[in-house]
């Protein structure tokens, strides 16, 4: 095994797949949804056997998914990677409630909609004194697999955080009727095709259907339309 493969690690290759070292365990899991149907949480539904390298598909086009088998190169896949570098707080908009503070980098969302039970999170934390909502918002904000989302305890000044295992999470979205995207949990460096690092969290989303317009973030391209995005894109000010 080489040296480099010791250590985990996502690498992007350009205009190629995500190449995965390190032994990253590797899941599928699938988005469970309420009875109102709000996306509740994620289950697992598999675990592959332990690699200490494999190689993800990124372009969407691969007949073996979710490894990589050169379609990419067949298709003249565009991986060219335009997502912001600038630090998440920098990034990210702050609301304050009564006891919780959110911060929100809208550039972020994979649209799994977690954050939409029992009237949105913001409306939650605007109701933060109260215990009950003041826990759906923490629900909320810790399954939010993008990171996009994050809660603050305004009295220790702390986050609110599960702590992953490094692991790589295949989601499957059964509501929208596709495959999402690549949950990436517990801080797996990810190094981008020109050897740069971007910023290490706990939670990301990764493309894996080859449409972001946000790479190597999901933007939600593998259940939205062109239109959906623009209306969402104008919603948070993006354009």
């Amino acid at each position: 095994m080489a040296a480099n493969e010791k250590e985990m690690r996502i690498k992007i290759i350009k205009d190629g797949p995500y190449r995965v070292t390190g032994g990253v365990p590797l899941l599928e899991q699938v988005i469970v949804t309420d009875d109102a149907g709000h996306t509740r949480e994620l289950i697992d539904i598999k675990e592959y056997p332990q690699r200490e390298a494999y190689i993800l598909c990124r372009c969407g086009s691969s007949e073996n998914k979710p490894f990589c088998d050169g379609t990419h190169r067949k298709i003249g896949f565009n991986g060219s990677e335009t997502a912001s570098r600038k630090p998440y707080l920098e990034k990210a908009e702050a609301f304050e409630g009564p006891d919780l503070k959110l911060t929100d980098a809208y550039e972020l969302c994979d649209h799994s909609r977690f954050c939409q039970r029992s009237g949105g999170i913001r409306n939650l934390i605007q109701k933060s004194d109260d215990p009950e909502a003041r826990q759906t918002a923490i629900e909320e904000a810790m399954i939010c697999p993008s990171g996009r989302l994050v809660l603050w305890d305004k009295k220790t000044g702390k986050p609110f955080e599960k702590e992953f295992e490094p692991s790589i999470v295949l989601v499957h979205d059964k509501q929208k009727g596709c495959e999402g995207p690549l949950w990436v949990r517990g801080g797996v460096p990810i190094e981008s095709a020109d050897g740069s690092m971007y910023e290490s969290r706990n939670r990301v989303t990764l493309c894996r259907c080859g449409k972001s317009e946000n790479k190597p973030y999901c933007d939600g391209s593998h259940w939205m339309n062109s239109q959906q995005k623009l209306e969402f894109r104008k919603k948070w000010g993006l354009e």
